[in-house]
């Protein structure tokens, strides 16, 4: 897999998580032992599992925009994996800090988005900076001079180089 399909994979699920989380239908209220959150507008576990708010749909939309548009050739793939690394390696360890695991009441970082956050991170650090070698094919050498074989006629008849003289001059 490419760098590329990464980010159209990893574009699409986060473009589709944060239109999920757009609809209150989706959303079940968060646990009573979750920890308190001050900015609660649209604030409930995501197919009871992830605990969202606006403030994190909104930048699930963002980052799945971003990886379409990365797909798309808008931006670089490259850079896309390398910063969503970056910033869900941020994210993620921010959630295993019981200080930080609410970005101050802002964002719910805790639970199991520390796990997705992680796991985001890990796969998309491996594919922006990992070696691309743009070729396929396992064979080494190639197939046209692996014949070195002189070719008597061409199929129009004559010789196969036009530019040498098919009868040398006897002097």
């Amino acid at each position: 897999m490419t760098t590329r399909t990464f980010a159209l994979i990893f574009g699409i699920a986060y473009l589709g998580a944060g239109l999920l989380g757009l609809m209150p239908g989706m959303l079940i209220p968060p646990p009573p032992d979750a920890p308190p959150m001050r900015f609660d507008v649209m604030n409930g576990m995501l197919l009871g599992l992830f605990h969202v708010n606006m403030l994190l749909t909104l930048v699930y939309l963002m980052i799945g925009a971003w990886g379409l548009a990365a797909y798309m050739g808008w931006f670089q793939p490259r850079v896309y994996a390398r910063s969503l690394a970056l910033l869900y390696g941020l994210l993620g360890v921010m959630g295993l800090v019981p200080a930080l695991n609410t970005v101050f009441g802002l964002v719910p970082l805790h639970g199991t988005d520390v796990w997705l956050h992680l796991v985001t991170a890990a796969a998309a650090g491996y594919f922006g900076w990992r070696e691309e070698t743009g070729e396929r094919r396992t064979v080494t050498g190639d197939r046209r001079q692996a014949s070195r074989a002189p070719i008597a006629n061409e199929r129009r008849q004559g010789m196969y180089d036009r530019r040498r003289t098919a009868f040398v001059a006897q002097a």
